[in-house]
């Protein structure tokens, strides 16, 4: 393997060995189902269904876990606030993720367990933890005696004596920094039976039963977002280890997306949800969008980052069909050497784009210049780069999969972003006459052209 990825508990890029030649394993923090997703909540599954795609092209077989949190402190009380079952908001709002995923494109996972189906494990994990010592039921409660465990804090890099765990205070605690495992139950709130008295688990718990039940005590990758780095996984590293698993070979945290500078989420009022989103453009658009920055960096949201990524891709988009249209069928071909190495270095996704952009820019002036063949080998190379990025323009998913109106502006887009490629053919030929023939013909059609640095962008004149 030539993969390096970037290991956010020894804070370097290392050599990825899987733990078993062949094989990955792979979990993912999934949604808390406490609403509709937005495009923070969206991104990890984008993402890290990128670097799914790419073990399986290096031939791997990737077990790929992501969960659902369907009983949570935050589901009972939306759920409260609306006046319905917290069991009905959760599958509501579980639906709502998964058509969110299922439109940008997101490989369904190997598995995708829900707490609630996994209360028998979590029981089984506590018990575990109790047994050697780094566990204490107390009131039909059970909390994690955080001092037990002398590397706690290596994650995050906390030092034990500052650890703030976010949780109210307990009279059963032994120690302020210990966390909940088991909460014992509420009048009006849904309970399990367990050795403690009926309750239910506490958040950090389901991860690590569901990753160890399902990949096994020692597994190769947990992925999540950079917000979760403390306290979630640093408790389901001591959870795991609690219980005497040796858990997650690396740690991988994508960066937040950003409004003004803001993490986008619901507390902040400063979320764009993908049903809204898919309302402007295109899901196959909004899955470049999120997945054309590198998953570590932040990613700044506004209306004109999300149209240039449009933008950008539609021009990948009209040069495969324009081959189409002069030389037949295209066939995924080969990607190119620098996309690999592009990805091989921590999924450097930002440099793989360009690649792909490379092979077009180069593709266009072969087709203008009549070598066809070269034109057919670059779009099968750009096929090929693109459907390791789950945008392949060519990919059934996006044909017509939003309905008639969304199919109807997919080929107007291709068909726009054709004659753009012919003005711009024009332009560098210094043919004015022919450039501004191309401009009036999209006027005269409803498209406004604007120039900028990037090249054109188009858009649907207001009726």
């Amino acid at each position: 393997m030539t993969l390096r990825l970037y290991d956010s508990q020894t804070r370097e890029v290392r050599d990825f060995v899987p733990l078993t030649e062949g094989k990955v394993g792979i979990y993912l923090c999934g949604a808390t189902v406490q609403g509709v997703p937005h495009i923070g909540h969206i991104r990890s599954g984008v993402a890290f269904d990128v670097l799914r795609r790419w073990l399986i092209a290096k031939g791997l077989d990737v077990s790929f876990v992501r969960n659902v949190t369907d009983i949570d402190d935050k589901i009972l009380r939306k759920a409260a606030e609306a006046g319905r079952p917290w069991w009905e908001w959760a599958a509501t709002h579980e639906r709502e993720f998964t058509r969110a995923y299922d439109a940008l494109g997101v490989l369904p996972p190997s598995a995708e367990p829900r707490a609630t189906g996994f209360i028998t494990q979590m029981i089984t994990y506590v018990e575990r933890m109790i047994e050697r010592g780094h566990a204490y039921p107390a009131g039909g409660d059970v909390y994690f005696s955080v001092r037990s465990l002398p590397d706690y804090g290596a994650l995050s890099r906390q030092k034990v004596d500052d650890v703030q765990q976010g949780e109210s205070a307990a009279t059963g605690k032994r120690d302020p920094l210990d966390f909940t495992l088991w909460k014992a139950a509420k009048p009006g709130e849904p309970s399990w039976p367990s050795p403690w008295g009926p309750g239910r688990p506490g958040w950090h718990l389901e991860c690590s039963a569901m990753a160890t039940d399902l990949l096994g005590g020692r597994f190769d990758i947990h992925c999540g977002g950079m917000d979760l780095v403390f306290p979630h996984h640093e408790n389901e590293i001591a959870q795991a280890h609690g219980a005497g698993d040796g858990f997650a070979g690396y740690w991988l945290h994508n960066g937040w997306v950003t409004m003004a500078g803001e993490k986008m989420s619901k507390s902040l009022g400063n979320v764009v949800s993908i049903p809204v989103l898919l309302e402007q453009v295109r899901a196959v658009e909004l899955r470049y969008y999120l997945g054309s920055a590198h998953y570590r960096s932040m990613q700044e949201y506004s209306p004109g980052a999300l149209a240039e990524a449009a933008t950008a891709y539609r021009r990948i988009e009209a040069f495969v069909a324009r081959t189409v249209e002069r030389t037949g069928q295209v066939e995924l071909g080969e990607w190119s050497e620098g996309f690999a190495a592009a990805l091989d270095d921590d999924l450097g996704v930002p440099s793989a784009m360009a690649e792909v952009h490379q092979s077009v820019r180069a593709g266009n002036a072969a087709l203008e210049s009549g070598d066809l063949d070269g034109a057919r080998r670059l779009a099968g190379s750009v096929r090929a780069m693109t459907s390791i990025l789950g945008v392949d323009p060519l990919d059934p998913h996006w044909s017509g999969s939003g309905g008639d109106d969304t199919a109807a502006m997919d080929a107007l887009g291709v068909l726009v972003e054709a004659e753009l490629q012919r003005r711009a053919s024009a332009r560098e030929r210094k043919d004015w006459a022919e450039a501004d023939a191309v401009r009036d013909r999209l006027h005269a059609a409803g498209i406004e052209v604007a120039d900028g640095a990037g090249g054109s962008a188009w858009t649907l004149k207001n009726p």
